[in-house]
This record gives structure tokens, sequence and C-alpha cells, in this order.
């Protein structure tokens, strides 16, 4: 499943994403709309901070993946999980050659 993702933010460690669906993140459930992902802490052990209108909504724990290639647009990567609802595991940047993957999934 993808969805559409906004502008990568100015900060290397942010990136704004859409969802067209319902979609989890760790054992919270985002509702389609707009939503910003930030993180901190080394690639290999990043702390993610989903936010909507500045506002924390879901944390999650992650890493930082590189791509053999940079990513020609947008995207999030999920699969099926509980409740019909997609379980999101990675966000791929446009013209990134990292993504985010998130733990847990």
């Amino acid at each position: 499943m993808v969805f559409s993702l906004g502008m990568l933010a100015k900060d290397t460690n942010s990136g704004k994403f859409d969802l067209a669906e319902t979609a989890q993140i760790g054992s919270t459930t985002l509702q389609p709309g707009h939503y910003m992902a930030e993180w901190t802490g080394s690639n290999n052990a990043l702390n993610v901070t989903i936010l909507s209108h500045g506002k924390t909504i879901a944390t999650a724990h992650g890493h930082l993946k590189e791509m053999p290639q940079k990513s020609p647009y947008n995207a999030v990567e999920s699969h099926p999980g509980q409740n019909n609802t997609q379980q999101v595991d990675e966000i791929d940047f446009d013209h990134s050659s990292e993504a985010l993957v998130l733990a847990g999934t």
C-alpha cells in the first residue's frame, strides 16, 4: 500500500506526509490526513515522533535505511495490520537515498 507524501521539510530530520486512509503507527491509529514525522537519535536507534497540527499524536522507534538509489517520489509503505488497518512500515522521501523504517512492524 502506498500513500501520498508532502514535501520534505527543510530540517533533514523531519518530513511531511499524507495518509489517504486509516493507518497505524505503533499502537496509535491515524485517520486520513496530513502529518509530520520527526526523528532524533543515532541512525540505528531513532526516536520517531508523529505530529498533527503541531501536537504529538504517536511515537515509535526506528532507523534510517540507505537505499541503493534516491527515491523518485515520496511514499509510505505499509502492510495489513489488526482491525483491517494498515500498519506503516517505511517512509521514503522524494529525492532522498534514505528511508525512515519504523520498528515493530
